[in-house]
């Protein structure tokens, strides 16, 4: 133990302290080092926070100009991080779920469920049209590009486009579209993206985990420009988030719309897809600040042969980017080929 003495005759400077206790627990993490400096030497030190801070100099943690000031051959400078398991716990398998983060663009077209071979295409030329005069920087498809409808666990129609069919529409659509547009395309998996992979888990799963089998490396290698975005994460443009709607999970939930829906899911601004259809809902937090959540209609057919009766709609949205997470975002409807 160190204890230290604080009168004029024992006195040791804070960074002194921080070197000895340093020295006997090399890499025990900085916080808990920093507690049990502070518990056995009070008079000393302010807090854990100020014994921590001490503990970050000594090791050139506290910017530029105290790294400088530490002799590079010293053995406090560290640079890399200290263990994260310092009580040896067993190793474990969680799954790290960050967003994708979209930056450095001004003009966003947001457009979803698509489901080549089942798209329609009065609805796209609406989008291609008001797209051509709007010129956005960059394209966003947030979700269900495929309707992989072989794959599927439902009822198949063997008469429908095979596996591969569809990924060719899907490369001659992409490279249309990056033709037309010139811009960066984004493209987000849905729930019909997923059905590619439960397929391998449920019909090849020796082919799961080889690279080539990969959903994400098929779509690079017919379109390597476009960049996917994958696994269920949230994409945050400026601030506002987007999912594509099935991240949330399928439990039995009747909401007034799917935009007040996703409001008691999210408590939060934000944006999906998925439902087919067009919605709004604002509601102020307690501070007063307006929270808006959207959903955006599709550009498939709206009256499948599985379910020709629905409250579908056709639609798209844009996003213009202002800084400082500030945007304004545009929900369009489009209704016999005319964009409300």
């Amino acid at each position: 133990m160190f204890k230290i003495i604080f009168n004029q005759n024992n006195f040791m400077t804070k960074s002194n302290v921080a070197k000895e206790y340093r020295t006997k627990y090399p890499d025990m993490p900085t916080l808990k080092l920093a507690r049990i400096m502070y518990n056995e030497n009070k008079l000393l030190f302010k807090d854990v926070e100020d014994v921590r801070g001490r503990i970050r100099y000594i090791e050139g943690k506290s910017g530029v100009i105290s790294r400088k000031k530490i002799q590079k051959d010293s053995p406090f400078l560290k640079v890399e991080d200290r263990p994260k398991n310092p009580y040896n716990l067993p190793e474990s398998d969680e799954e790290v779920f960050k967003p994708f983060f979209i930056k450095g663009f001004k003009r966003g077209l947001i457009i979803n469920d698509i489901h080549l071979p089942y798209h329609s295409i009065s609805a796209l030329n609406c989008v291609y049209d008001f797209g051509i005069k709007y010129k956005p920087d960059f394209i966003f498809i947030n979700g269900d590009l495929l309707d992989f409808h072989q794959l599927s666990y439902f009822m198949k129609d063997p008469r429908k486009k095979r596996f591969s069919e569809e990924l060719d529409m899907m490369k001659s659509f992409l490279e249309n579209m990056s033709n037309i547009f010139k811009c960066k395309i984004f493209y987000k998996f849905g729930n019909h993206e997923e059905r590619y992979d439960n397929f391998l888990f449920q019909k090849a799963h020796e082919l799961v985990g080889v690279e080539e089998f990969n959903l994400e490396a098929i779509v690079k290698k017919r379109c390597p420009n476009v960049e996917i975005i994958r696994d269920k994460r949230i994409v945050d443009i400026s601030g506002l988030p987007f999912i594509h709607g099935h991240e949330f999970g399928r439990a039995v939930f009747s909401p007034v719309n799917a935009a007040r829906g996703l409001f008691l899911q999210a408590k939060h601004s934000c944006v999906k897809g998925d439902c087919h259809n067009t919605s709004e809902h604002p509601e102020p937090n307690i501070y007063g600040k307006l929270m808006t959540t959207w959903s955006v209609g599709a550009l498939c057919g709206l009256t499948p042969k599985w379910l020709p009766l629905n409250k579908w709609n056709h639609g798209f949205a844009t996003i213009d980017l202002e800084g400082n997470n500030k945007y304004k975002f545009r929900n369009y409807r489009i209704y016999n080929g005319e964009i409300l």
